[in-house]
């Protein structure tokens, strides 16, 4: 019988090489990043700007790719930032949409350099080719 320790390296295992990917990119980011955002409140902020219509917290989390708790703690510190707003829906009194006010489009006006530069540096041990490569493999894992 194969000792079981032959048949799995975790030095070959994409959940373990994605997660010190990752670790590697948030160093990079947090060691630019001068605004005082998280990579997560980073893309909460961006895509309510880029949004073409008004959000609800619920559609902000799946955009971003968080669960309702984590996005509801986002939203909590960026609204202490006065970076967000939210205001009651015009259409559905129950429900309350978020966007980002003047104050988070200058900060993530600010913080973009930072943030290309991260991605950038991340990026950096492989060839272009390899770069855009790896940015359309991973597109399809997701």
């Amino acid at each position: 019988m194969t000792d079981p320790s032959e048949r799995y390296v975790l030095d070959d295992q994409v959940g373990f090489l994605l997660r010190l990917a990752y670790q590697r990119h948030m160093a990079l980011f947090m060691e630019r990043m001068t605004g005082g955002l998280t990579p997560t409140q980073f893309s909460t902020l961006y895509r309510l700007r880029e949004a073409s219509e008004p959000l609800s917290q619920n559609a902000l989390g799946r955009l971003v790719g968080m669960d309702a708790a984590t996005t509801k703690g986002v939203v909590s510190r960026l609204l202490a930032r006065d970076l967000i707003r939210v205001e009651k829906d015009g259409e559905d009194r129950r429900r309350y949409t978020l966007f980002i006010t003047d104050t988070g489009c200058r900060l993530l006006d600010a913080v973009l350099p930072d943030v290309k530069h991260s991605s950038e540096a991340t990026l950096a041990p492989l060839a272009s080719s390899e770069r855009d490569q790896l940015l359309q493999l991973l597109k399809r894992l997701i």
